[in-house]
């Protein structure tokens, strides 16, 4: 396998994740919609690199529960701190925003609400339950936290007839407490093995770049194909500030290329795995996967 570009100093951004940030109106309008809606996305409070093209494209991740979490994951750029109640309008104002938008794949996620006696599945159910009222045609995703186990409230979710669901692994397992100190990779695959087991359409995906191995990465992609995951995103971890880890590695596209020809082999249905996936974009390329259409 090709190596990747490593070093214990700062690393130089490669050509490869060097973007054109386009702003056009649409990029504009779907910024405005998603405030006049008083909604939060993924896409702006995880400074996702992929935010400019997706809003172009008239396309956005809501990101449901409030905009803080009652987790501190090293990776990510939402907050932590005082949890607001739920806002019970929410659900509504995410379908409001999807029908406004025309979206054919809704994709919802939330932050971790560990302080909720069901995490939040509630939640999700009814906005799914929403969505669907409001769009019947519209396929939707989402990428839920981990409920802590709780197998009731997973099948909440299961429950409301998501077409995808999704769930993180996020790295490889040696890293949970460098990374995810809060999460345990066994709950997180034996939560994609019940989505699996109840006949829904399961995906997770993970980052690279943050202290893991190839051969970790090829392991993680293993795992997820033993416990029956439809769908696997690979991306580089990219830091969202100077007080988040560093990044260890920027990989090069022909190792993603051969992790995803690794997960195929295996027997993982979709395999999408480029420097710049992140869980949810291009989400729509699955869109019909829930429905026999891929």
């Amino acid at each position: 396998m090709r190596s990747s570009e490593t070093s214990e100093t700062h690393l130089r951004l490669p050509p490869w994740l060097k973007v054109r940030i386009p702003c056009n109106r649409t990029y504009t309008a779907t910024r405005e919609l998603v405030a006049d809606l008083d909604l939060h996305t993924v896409c702006q409070s995880a400074k996702c690199p992929n935010m400019f093209e997706c809003f172009s494209e008239h396309t956005a991740t809501f990101l449901i529960m409030g905009d803080t979490c009652t987790r501190n994951c090293a990776f990510c750029n939402i907050q932590s701190g005082e949890m607001a109640p739920l806002d019970p309008s929410e659900p509504a104002r995410v379908a409001e925003a999807a029908r406004r938008l025309s979206l054919k794949h809704a994709v919802v996620t939330s932050v971790t609400r560990d302080d909720l006696p069901d995490g939040g599945a509630g939640h999700f159910a009814a906005t799914i339950r929403a969505i669907r009222a409001v769009l019947p045609e519209t396929t939707i995703e989402v990428l839920i936290p981990d409920f802590q186990g709780d197998g009731d409230a997973l099948r909440q979710v299961i429950e409301a007839c998501p077409d995808v669901i999704n769930h993180n692994v996020e790295t490889a397992p040696a890293h949970y407490p460098d990374i995810r100190p809060q999460a345990d990779y066994a709950q997180s695959l034996e939560l994609i093995a019940r989505v699996k087991r109840a006949g829904c359409v399961a995906k997770s995906g993970l980052m690279v770049g943050l202290g893991e191995t190839d051969d970790e990465v090829l392991g993680v992609i293993e795992d997820l194909s033993a416990v029956g995951c439809d769908i696997v995103t690979v991306g580089q971890y990219m830091r969202p500030s100077m007080s988040h880890p560093a990044v260890v590695r920027y990989v090069h596209p022909d190792v993603f290329r051969e992790y995803a020809r690794h997960g195929e082999e295996k027997g993982v249905a979709h395999m999408y795995s480029a420097p710049l996936v992140r869980s949810s974009y291009n989400a729509a390329l699955f869109a019909g996967i829930g429905k026999g259409e891929a």
